[in-house]
């Protein structure tokens, strides 16, 4: 023994581990082997794994194949980590085996030392916590299970906030009357709810695919262990497993219809990163709308006024800056760039495994959480409470002359661009031209220049 210092004998022979760790000799090998980011496995995933472990005994112990009290040591042990005790006790790097080895071996040795302690009789962490399973199918696995429960738990409530926040705003000023802008340019009016609506139906869609690619997901891989055959483990087992991680998690998981699928490509993991990314760009599009609308207060659009949250500039007194937007579409960004690490290492299944797991599983639950902060972060300090500049919005939309277009029907597209150059030129209000340039009467250009009715659509047929 070397103070400070205990031996641990695995297959390989000792290896000297810090006397007061739960880990063992596998951990400590992983831990030598990897100084690379500093950066630990993810505290969700190493919950799924510990739910995966209690999940495991628990159907051992059904099928008779674990004693029942080293199974209910194991389960409450589990339990305990599960809880979010001894989360220092898993350090081993992110960029590690590709397979994620060295975490289930961590998970099996830390919780393997917290059962025998209550049995005070030996646990194995490879014949006892590992009974039944490979690291080929746990860790294939804990990805899916971790990223559903984030899903389901976090982020779906996130969605659900920022969508009814969203019909709130709609609800209070929806009503209200805008130019709209295409290519950044005036265009036809349109109503802040209309506006709205879009960034509600694009977040709604998002949320609706990241349900569907969820399925998949939810089909999980254990069971198949080595290479997708299910080589020792019991025929019943995998069945037996999916009911018992679906009551402690309370999300509904199945068994794959295809082990080889699950152990040898993440497509589905893919698929659900695909479906993150169209949500990052759902959040970038509404970050940006924001601060376009915001731009000013002077010299920009001026359409909305953001809250107020901090000093924007350490030398321009008084600035304030659409801070919430920004670290929103700064979200986006890493997820898109997350998205694609994913795809990249969901590329690396070699013949029956893949071996670039650790590291979507950060990507994939970093993704999840950022996304899961962003949406509560916008809804709360951007959409609840922006003002509405409505004076600003009024002087836009009384001179903006491609209300003319609503005339094309009567007058002729080059008549109507006539009169719209002329007001522009003029700096007039569109109505005041159009009486000067048009047979119709001031009272019939009103109502089929009023911006409100325009916002309804339609064409005007010229009977009067």
């Amino acid at each position: 023994m070397t103070s400070g210092f205990r031996t641990e004998t695995d297959s390989m022979g000792d290896v000297q581990v810090p006397e007061n760790a739960l880990y063992k000799a596998q951990t400590q090998r992983a831990i030598n082997n990897f100084p690379v980011s500093g950066i630990p496995m993810p505290a969700r995933f190493i919950q799924a794994l510990a739910f995966i472990k209690q999940a495991a005994a628990r159907s051992n112990l059904e099928l008779a194949l674990l004693p029942h009290d080293t199974a209910h040591a194991i389960i409450d042990s589990c339990q305990e980590i599960i809880d979010g005790q001894y989360a220092d006790q898993f350090p081993i790097d992110v960029f590690q085996t590709g397979s994620g080895t060295s975490s289930n071996m961590n998970m099996n040795e830390v919780v393997a030392t917290l059962a025998a302690e209550k049995l005070n009789a030996p646990v194995s962490a490879n014949d006892d916590v590992n009974m039944g399973q490979s690291s080929n199918d746990v860790i294939p696995t804990a990805i899916q299970v971790s990223a559903a429960l984030a899903c389901h738990h976090h982020l779906f409530p996130a969605f659900e906030h920022i969508i009814a926040t969203l019909d709130k705003k709609i609800s209070d000023v929806g009503h209200v009357v805008k130019t709209g802008r295409t290519h950044l340019m005036d265009a036809m009016p349109v109503t802040l709810g209309q506006e709205l609506e879009g960034w509600k139906t694009q977040l709604e869609k998002a949320q609706y695919g990241i349900c569907q690619s969820l399925e998949s997901v939810k089909a999980l891989a254990q069971g198949g262990t080595a290479v997708g055959t299910g080589i020792n483990t019991a025929p019943e087992f995998a069945a037996v497993f999916a009911n018992n991680i679906s009551v402690s998690t309370e999300v509904d998981f199945t068994v794959s219809d295809n082990f080889f699928y699950n152990l040898s490509s993440q497509d589905a993991i893919v698929s659900l990163s695909g479906q993150l990314k169209t949500t990052a760009t759902a959040l970038m599009k509404i970050s940006n709308d924001l601060r376009w609308m915001n731009s000013g207060p002077l010299a920009g659009l001026g359409e909305i006024e953001l809250e107020s949250l901090q000093p924007g500039s350490s030398i321009m007194p008084g600035k304030v800056n659409p801070v919430v937007p920004e670290a929103s579409a700064m979200v986006a960004a890493q997820v898109i760039g997350n998205d694609m690490t994913i795809t990249i290492a969901g590329q690396s299944g070699n013949f029956q495994l893949n071996v670039m797991l650790p590291v979507i599983a950060m990507n994939l639950l970093q993704s999840i959480e950022l996304l899961t902060s962003a949406l509560h972060l916008l809804a709360d300090k951007a959409i609840a409470s922006f003002r509405v500049r409505d004076d600003n919005l009024q002087r836009a939309l009384a001179k903006n002359p491609i209300l003319v277009t609503a005339l094309n029907p009567l007058i002729g597209y080059l008549k109507a661009a006539e009169i719209a150059k002329k007001a522009y030129k003029q700096q007039r209000d569109i109505l005041d031209v159009a009486v000067e340039e048009t047979e119709y009467s001031r009272e019939e250009l009103e109502q089929w220049l009023n911006p409100t009715l325009l916002t309804q659509g339609g064409v005007k047929d010229g009977k009067h």
